[in-house]
């Protein structure tokens, strides 16, 4: 009886999604791969400077622009082919090759051998993400189970950008940056290790498809669901918000107002609290509260604290603890937008075609954010943080309207449909031409709507 209570109360929190031994090992392969990427964005900026010197921001520039290049371009093929292949033995192939690069990297003698390890690195990453998301839905089918998962795999994100920066200093007292290359690729080999370690449930098999059908099919089946077009409208307004906070906060706090890289480091874990804050506090309001209405106020949260902060900028002046504050707010509602898109996802098509969907998410997300980082630095660059604020407060305000105007109110799951493109006898049917059941756009139902 006390052991049922125990458990009972267990339930309750949002870790008991970690009693899932699959799931557990899944996570813990995340949050090592994650914490090895951390090291690496540390020891690419020293890398870049050893080599280029003054010229290590124009090399930073283009190692950015290539890893969004490479997931926008390679996530859509990836996520193409990921449903014919064995996904254990795919995902550990993956992080063997990113680990075999990494190990590269501490020897390298010119930029130009950077820029190409650096693509293979992100082509490896971008196929293996999308994957790795579509196969969280398989593990926890339960969607209040999968909401935790997401809301954990949230807090990952964040406490890796808490910890990289800080593990990486305490490495750097005692050890050259060539050594946080190594910690990378011991990142990427436990991770293929607790891969591994573990069996993945089959998704159902699918069509056999053409190379062409199979490369867009994810992107049209996005692009035909309107939640999931509301939710790339979403991911340009996260986009436009979390641009203005990576990019340059760094110009605000050194440049600005003048303070040291500690200040820096702690105006970025406002951020990240705010994220955490809001990904613990999300399972509980998405079992009350519909996706649509939570993702949209994180969006609105986002654009009333950067328009706040212009405004107290034009009218007075930048303080810290007002930059604190404000970075909070908005690493709120960032994680209200980005933690519950994987259920809208999982919401949005089949078992065998979830792979093309993750990679159509993570390459067009990927995309808003290949416009974003060039917009927001020139932005404060060119105009001043006034005008920075306003413009890509305005950018995720156009991507709210967007949102609001492509995603119904309601949003129901079960539509009322009936079949002319069907023969009478096609086993879809059984016998009755119009029906009810979950839409889900796949060859039976091509589009959206109650006329096929």
């Amino acid at each position: 009886m006390l052991g049922r209570s125990l458990r009972s109360l267990y339930g309750r929190f949002m870790f008991d999604v970690l009693a899932d031994r699959t799931y557990r090992h899944l996570f813990l392969a995340q949050v090592v791969a994650l914490l090895g990427t951390g090291l690496a964005t540390v020891a690419l900026g020293l890398l870049a400077y050893d080599l280029a010197g003054e010229r290590a921001s124009v090399v930073l520039g283009t190692v950015f622009t290539i890893k969004m290049v490479a997931y926008v371009t390679i996530a859509p093929i990836a996520g193409a082919f990921a449903d014919r292949v064995n996904r254990r033995v795919f995902l550990v192939t993956l992080d063997l090759i990113r680990a075999a690069v990494a190990l590269c990297l501490p020897f390298v003698t010119e930029v130009w051998q950077v820029y190409v390890l650096i693509f293979l690195l992100q082509s490896s990453s971008a196929a293996f993400t999308p994957t790795f998301q579509a196969t969280i839905p398989d593990v926890l089918p339960e969607e209040e189970r999968y909401t935790r998962a997401l809301s954990l795999s949230r807090l990952a994100y964040d406490f890796e950008n808490i910890v990289s920066p800080t593990l990486a200093a305490l490495l750097l007292a005692v050890l050259s940056y060539g050594t946080l290359f190594i910690g990378t690729t011991a990142g990427f080999i436990a991770s293929a290790l607790l891969v591994v370690s573990v069996l993945f449930p089959g998704p159902k098999a699918g069509t056999r498809r053409g190379i062409y059908d199979r490369t867009t099919r994810g992107i049209r089946i996005y692009l035909a669901t309107p939640r999931l077009r509301g939710l790339l409208a979403l991911n340009l307004a996260a986009a436009s918000a979390g641009a203005m906070v990576l990019v340059n906060s760094v110009v605000l706090v050194r440049g600005t107002l003048g303070l040291g890289e500690t200040a820096l480091a702690w105006t970025m874990f406002a951020f990240g609290a705010g994220s955490m804050v809001a990904a613990l506090a999300l399972p509980r309001i998405l079992a009350r509260v519909t996706d649509r209405p939570v993702m949209v106020a994180g969006a609105a949260t986002m654009v009333a604290g950067l328009l706040a902060l212009a405004g107290v900028v034009f009218f007075a002046r930048l303080t810290w603890p007002l930059l604190l504050v404000t970075w909070l707010i908005v690493g709120l509602g960032y994680s209200a937008v980005l933690t519950p898109s994987g259920r809208l996802l999982r919401r949005s098509a089949h078992s065998e075609d979830r792979p093309a969907v993750f990679a159509a998410q993570f390459a067009l997300s990927h995309a808003c954010w290949l416009v974003t980082y060039p917009l927001s630095g020139w932005l404060l660059t060119s105009l001043g943080p006034v005008a920075a604020l306003s413009g890509l407060a305005l950018l995720a305000a156009l991507g709210i309207v967007a949102a609001l105007r492509f995603w119904p109110v309601g949003d129901p799951v079960e539509i009322e449909h009936e079949h002319k493109n069907l023969p009478r006898d096609h086993p879809h049917l059984q016998g009755h031409r119009r029906h009810s059941h979950p839409l889900v756009i796949d060859d039976a139902h091509p589009r959206w709507g109650s006329q096929f």
